[in-house]
């Protein structure tokens, strides 16, 4: 039977999380918001209109919550030819299908953006599909994305293991049945990666590459 690997982009493939952050930190700054970066760090991960909820609550106004998003969106965009991967991110994407693993990328990233972490990641021959958040209703942490992407794959969870960065990709994963794989390369600590669900956590992708013989995707 086929195997899936379903993988989070933005701070477990990439090394942007902390560009996000940047970038939503002014994008709120300029429309008046003072949010901590250390709030908005936590926040990466949740689907644009979902991160601005989430930091700015029920008394802002929803009405601007687009305008944010573009204004994060144009602060961003001004990184895509500078995009770095993280440490071995494509030669493990390169090793699991060659293994025989069906790799799919999970993520909210789309368009220009998606173009420029596919160009970054450099592993396109091993990457058979891309679930984005746009197709579904509901994102990280609802088990939405992952779903999706194990219907692309065509593998049941139990053929299936996600890795990700943030405690949305760990409950996301958990919630969709799939066993989970953290990442401390997006910057958040290893104890609340297993609170939120990780069966087991490494530094980065090159640390996972190196452990795969012992790894849930040996």
């Amino acid at each position: 039977m086929e195997q899936a690997a379903v993988f989070d982009v933005d701070g477990t493939l990439a090394d942007t999380n902390h560009l996000h952050v940047t970038c939503w930190w002014e994008a709120l700054r300029q429309a008046g918001h003072r949010v901590s970066m250390h709030d908005v760090h936590r926040a990466v991960g949740l689907p644009s209109a979902d991160l601005v909820a989430h930091l700015l609550g029920g008394d802002r106004d929803p009405d601007r919550d687009a305008e944010l998003s573009a204004a994060h969106k144009a602060l961003y965009g001004q990184y895509f030819d500078r995009l770095a991967p993280l440490p071995d991110a494509g030669p493990l994407l390169k090793r699991l299908h060659r293994d025989g693993w069906t790799v799919v990328l999970a993520t909210s990233a789309g368009g220009a953006e998606l173009g420029a972490l596919r160009r970054a990641i450099d592993a396109d021959e091993a990457i058979t599909a891309t679930a984005s958040a746009d197709d579904v209703e509901q994102g990280k942490p609802a088990p939405e994305p992952v779903e999706h992407a194990l219907e692309l794959a065509g593998v049941p969870a139990e053929r299936a293991v996600f890795v990700g960065d943030t405690v949305w990709d760990m409950r996301a994963g958990s919630r969709a049945g799939v066993r989970c794989v953290g990442l401390l390369c997006g910057g958040i600590p290893r104890a609340d990666l297993v609170e939120a669900g990780a069966d087991v956590v490494y530094d980065d992708p090159s640390r996972l590459l190196a452990s795969l013989s012992d790894s849930p995707l040996a």
